[in-house]
């Protein structure tokens, strides 16, 4: 189970933290991260963490504005969001996925998708 939170209505320019807790998933290894759909468009991984190696992944429209970072001990990974633009504008997920071993790094699934989703959290940027 994965439980999403610190979604909102936030100016542009401006930060929002998206945090997710993982319960109940006892994989030795994970990849981690965070997905955003905007209406009419299809989902789309933005930012991943793989809890083993700690390498991550950043889509180039957040690159050097979000930052993820996990909590190993708490099951927990979070997006620090900065720089905020209406474009950001989107329901986010969280999403984990089995690393089985090497395979599914940060990179593949946050481009190939996870196996365990949870809710969606609203992020809207407004003036």
């Amino acid at each position: 189970q994965l439980q999403a939170s610190g979604g909102g209505l936030v100016q542009p320019g401006g930060s929002l933290r998206l945090s997710c807790t993982v319960s109940g998933v006892t994989f030795d290894a994970y990849s981690i991260g965070w997905f955003r759909q905007a209406p009419g468009k299809e989902r789309e991984g933005i930012s991943c963490i793989s809890s083993d190696d700690g390498r991550t992944y950043y889509r180039d429209s957040v690159k050097g504005r979000f930052a993820i970072s996990i909590d190993k001990a708490k099951n927990t990974v979070n997006l620090q969001m900065n720089t905020l633009k209406p474009e950001d504008t989107a329901v986010y997920y969280c999403g984990v996925k089995d690393r089985q071993g090497n395979v599914w790094t940060a990179v593949a699934a946050c481009v190939y998708g996870m196996d365990y989703w949870g809710k969606g959290t609203q992020v809207t940027v407004s003036s």
